[in-house]
């Protein structure tokens, strides 16, 4: 499970890898679950005047950012606060399982697909007995993108709450990942997309997004223990 990653703070990789605005003010470096962060997302279809002469036409959807908590909070909890109670257990989908379980299911189906920017991920090395936490990055130093799914809640006085959440695939025998999380547990990691699939992750029917659902290659990634107590200790939510 990653509960643990690390924001993309350098606003010009914000336009020249993903293609939106950079946050006006930068987002938490070290994000935990339930704490804001923000995701980029297929944007609203831009349709022309319709009492124009021409006929009204579609444009290719943009992408926006969308600052929200990490910890999805699906649109049929009763309230915000059981929504915020839920969210820590489900800032990770798994991939295999999205289509069944009953908090990710209606995101999936309804095509509410995500990137999530990120510097790197953390996971703990737990080679030595005692758990030691990992940043794990690409090894060329460049951000990386996750494929997550987002959801709105809204509330019945009209409140909303936006919210998102990675999704992983099974990590047993990847070189690199395997290392690490708990002996014994099933080995997970984020799904990062290859910059070259950004737009077909977000358009592609749900019937063909499964395709993406891979693990990314172990030598383009690379991992260093945690040196700073920032990095290793969540903040309080």
């Amino acid at each position: 499970m990653t509960a643990h990653y690390e924001s993309l703070h350098q606003a010009d990789l914000y336009r020249t890898v993903f293609h939106v605005e950079p946050p006006a003010e930068p987002a938490l470096r070290d994000m935990w679950p339930r704490k804001p962060g923000c995701f980029i997302r297929a944007g609203q279809a831009v349709v022309a005047d319709a009492g124009a002469a021409e006929p009204a036409t579609t444009a290719v959807p943009p992408r926006e950012r969308v600052t929200a908590q990490w910890g999805l909070v699906p649109h049929w909890v009763k309230s915000a606060s059981d929504g915020k109670l839920r969210a820590p257990k489900l800032v990770n989908a798994r991939s295999e399982t999205i289509s069944t379980t009953h908090a990710f299911r209606d995101a999936w189906l309804q095509g509410q697909r995500c990137i999530v920017p990120m510097a790197a991920f953390f996971e703990d090395d737990w080679r030595t007995g005692k758990a030691v936490p990992t940043r794990i990055s690409r090894i060329d130093g460049q951000p990386m993108g996750a494929a997550g799914l987002w959801a709105v809640w809204t509330g019945p006085d009209g409140d909303t709450l936006t919210s998102f959440t990675l999704l992983t695939v099974n990590a047993n025998n990847h070189a690199l990942l395997r290392r690490y999380q708990p002996q014994g547990s099933e080995k997970r990691m984020p799904v990062i997309l290859n910059e070259g699939a950004h737009d077909a992750w977000l358009h592609v029917r749900f019937e063909k997004a499964r395709e993406f659902m891979r693990q990314y290659p172990a030598n383009w990634l690379t991992a260093n223990p945690v040196e700073h107590k920032a990095d290793k200790v969540p903040q309080k939510i």
